[in-house]
């Protein structure tokens, strides 16, 4: 409680500074302008070093109030010029004022690659933002929105799962954020232990905001970090485009008018081809297959208002035979417990998803946020003999305003209401169910003192209907200028979220479980170079504990209604870590390094004691690679990852002592993967060619091991490996819009 305490006497202070009334106010006015005269709309004016200012409207005109005196310095901001400024005497009302701002050059306008901005403190500090033009020429990424996040510090390699595995914590601990709404399946369906693909193409989307930890206090449910992606807004131009690849064929079309556009889409989807020249590790005796369609529609009402409005429908199947992760169970809770230890999978999965979103600035002052989404996701089963079924859904809202009261006072209050829930069961003997409606609110206040220091105070209520409890989450974040092109910054906060839903299917209500933050780092940026280093540590309180005498080491094991618990779990989770990126240094190349240590342990779950979970490699590194060669139009992309070898759970150790459960280590992880794309055009039509090699070595990489018993009672041992070792990707794409360079 006294933590509690802490966190939230420090998230007043900045609120009950900002509430002290003014006295002997002066009035100071005038204009904004660039070299020509013209008008600049949107500038921040203030005077320096105080809290007073306000915003040049569309003539560039400002007013605003002070209670300084005496000798002082007015600036103007703006992301477009260069930021000036001028001194001003005040002993009275001011007015004429005009502030002449120069166009930026476009090095300066260059967008910053780590954190949103030196002077941010909030949960941007510990941000990494990625184009999508640096996720589609990632090696090895394959165009994928999370892979191409696996490269950067604070990601774990994941192998045979799907999910973002962030800072000690499993894939369940990553939310996925699409405009502001918790997207509810993320990634395609798939057998377990088969990695599938992520549902997001990176040109959807116009920015890709990955947090590792301390993120704002606008959402909640996630112990660990938030992935952002916000669509794009009205469409440049009309266009069309056409691909096919080892995998199918896609089309997309843009019809783009004054203020509005509408964008629509489809692809048929189908891996014979590409199984046809890969060898699997699995048998997949009916290869994925499935289709898409999508259509979006972006309105502009006003010069400071946007609509957007999204509906997308998928489909898939495919049936592999894979080694039975319940063999062993006789439990009775698991209905695939005793069922032959390779069994046939099959899977036919249907998900729609819908968002609408409405954004408006009044008179360059206040900001409204509104979005409702839904999605629904039904998914058929067999394994061996066993139907099976799942379904899940989840509805939204929430709405958010802001009210910019200076240029450096600003203050977001908002709510959301989320109604989801999950089923699961066969037609004869078999069912879990849980519906859940979560209700929070929020607020958060960003305050910029003195130049060189920000501070970023919030809080999150939240109300859990289904367990019937209630959390609240103070969170603090500040950043401080070291110099022109560094800053240090430090978050904090306290992150809740609900049991998984292995626990919520069975009937239980465990409490909410907790994790708390802190993180320092400092940045250097400057003329396309930038170097980042951070260290955090994270506390895990209130986990789920089973009052177990075994241990089973089954990811997709089924919890019975009458399992014993408690929310006894504890854990720790810190380390450090560094990025480094280049843009600079050599012509046409640009490059990154990203490293991380980790030391972390846990006892939740089934556990027997603390231990380091099997998705944990201590130390990872990535090192990634792009050259645009000039002469033969063409983009080369490398990328090679590395991590030490995880813990796994081997039965035939004496478990019951600590230091030997959990113990045993699997081989280094390494892989390198190639890219190419060729620019061509054939007369209207620009068209780019490509080619991807992952893991061109051909490593057998380990991500565990499998012990079962055989005919006569031995115990046998199997490797756990992802689906394919070395990938060969083919595939072209052509646009009636010419593509850059950059876009290779």
């Amino acid at each position: 409680m006294k933590r509690n305490l802490y966190f939230i006497v420090a998230f007043c202070i900045p609120f009950l500074l900002s509430s002290v009334a003014a006295l002997g106010q002066f009035k100071i006015s005038g204009r904004v302008v660039d070299e020509k005269k013209k008008p600049i709309k949107g500038a921040n004016v203030y005077l320096d070093n105080t809290l007073d200012g306000g915003t040049s409207d569309s003539l560039g005109q400002f007013s605003f109030v002070t209670t300084e005196k005496g000798n002082q310095s007015i600036v103007a901001s703006e992301l477009t010029h260069i930021t000036a400024g001028a001194p001003l005497v005040i002993t009275g009302d001011i007015s004429g004022i005009e502030i002449v701002l120069k166009t930026s050059k476009p090095k300066e306008m260059d967008v910053v690659t780590i954190t949103a901005g030196a002077f941010e403190a909030s949960n941007d500090k510990s941000k990494t933002v990625l184009k999508p033009l640096d996720i589609v020429t990632t090696a090895g990424a394959g165009a994928d929105v999370v892979k191409a996040m696996q490269t950067l510090p604070g990601t774990q390699q994941t192998g045979p799962d799907n999910g973002l595995f962030v800072r000690g914590g499993d894939a369940s601990e990553a939310a996925v954020i699409v405009d502001e709404m918790v997207v509810q399946n993320a990634f395609f369906s798939g057998a377990p232990g088969v990695a599938t693909r992520s549902r997001f193409g990176a040109f959807q989307y116009q920015g890709v905001s990955f947090s590792s930890g301390g993120y704002s206090a606008r959402y909640g449910q996630a112990l660990s970090g938030v992935l952002e992606l916000n669509t794009t807004d009205l469409a440049d131009k009309s266009t069309v485009n056409l691909g096919a690849n080892l995998a199918g064929a896609y089309a997309s079309g843009v019809k783009r008018w004054k203020n509005s556009s509408l964008n629509a889409g489809g692809g048929y989807t189908n891996l014979a081809p590409f199984y046809g020249l890969i060898k699997s590790n699995f048998n997949f005796y009916k290869v994925p297959e499935g289709g898409n369609g999508n259509i979006r529609y972006v309105w502009k009402p006003n010069k400071n208002g946007i609509l957007k409005v999204s509906l997308n429908a998928t489909t898939n199947a495919t049936g592999v035979a894979i080694p039975n992760p319940s063999a062993t169970d006789t439990s009775g809770y698991n209905p695939l417990g005793g069922l032959e230890d390779t069994i046939n999978f099959a899977t036919k999965d249907r998900n729609y998803y819908s968002n609408i979103s409405y954004k408006q600035l009044f008179k360059a002052k206040y900001q409204l946020y509104t979005a409702a989404s839904f999605s629904k996701n039904n998914t058929n089963n067999v394994f061996g003999n066993l139907d099976m079924y799942q379904r899940d859904y989840r509805n939204q809202f929430r709405v958010e305003g802001k009210d910019y009261f200076t240029s450096r006072l600003n203050l977001m209050v908002g709510t959301d209401i989320q109604n989801f829930g999950k089923s699961r069961g066969t037609d004869t003997f078999f069912k879990q169910q849980y519906d859940e409606v979560l209700i929070g609110t929020y607020t958060e206040l960003t305050w910029t003192p003195v130049n060189r220091l920000a501070i970023k105070p919030g809080i999150r209520f939240e109300h859990s209907t289904l367990l019937d409890a209630d959390n609240v989450a103070p969170r603090l974040s500040m950043a401080y200028k070291t110099g022109t092109h560094s800053q240090m910054s430090v978050a904090g906060g306290m992150f809740y979220q609900e049991a998984a839903d292995m626990y919520l299917l069975a009937g239980l209500k465990p409490e909410m479980q907790l994790a708390t933050h802190y993180i320092a780092n400092w940045q250097w940026s400057q003329d396309n170079r930038t170097l980042r280093l951070e260290g955090y540590y994270k506390n895990y309180d209130n986990l789920v504990l089973e009052q177990a005498s075994s241990f089973d080491p089954n990811s997709y094991r089924y919890i019975g209604s009458g399992t014993k618990y408690t929310n006894g779990g504890t854990g720790y989770a810190q380390g450090i870590e560094l990025f480094w990126r280049d843009k600079k240094s050599v012509k046409n190349m640009d490059y990154w390094i990203s490293y991380s240590y980790i030391d972390t342990k846990r006892k939740f779950a089934n556990y027997l004691s603390e231990a380091t979970p099997p998705f944990i490699a201590n130390h990872n590194l990535n090192l990634v690679g792009k050259y645009w060669i000039n002469k033969l139009n063409t983009n080369i992309s490398a990328t090679y990852s590395y991590a030490t070898g995880r813990p796994y759970y081997n039965p035939q150790n004496d478990n019951t002592i600590p230091s030997q459960f959990m113990s045993d280590r699997t081989p280094e992880y390494h892989k390198l993967a190639l890219s190419f794309a060729y620019l061509h055009s054939f007369g209207k039509w620009f068209t780019v060619f490509y080619v991807s090699i992952d893991n061109v070595t051909n490593r057998k990489n380990v991500f565990g091991y499998r012990y079962s018993r055989n005919a006569s009672g031995a115990i046998e041992k199997s490797q756990i490996v992802p689906a394919l070792y070395r990938t060969i990707f083919l595939g072209v794409n052509m646009s009636l819009t010419a593509f850059s360079k950059d876009e290779l």
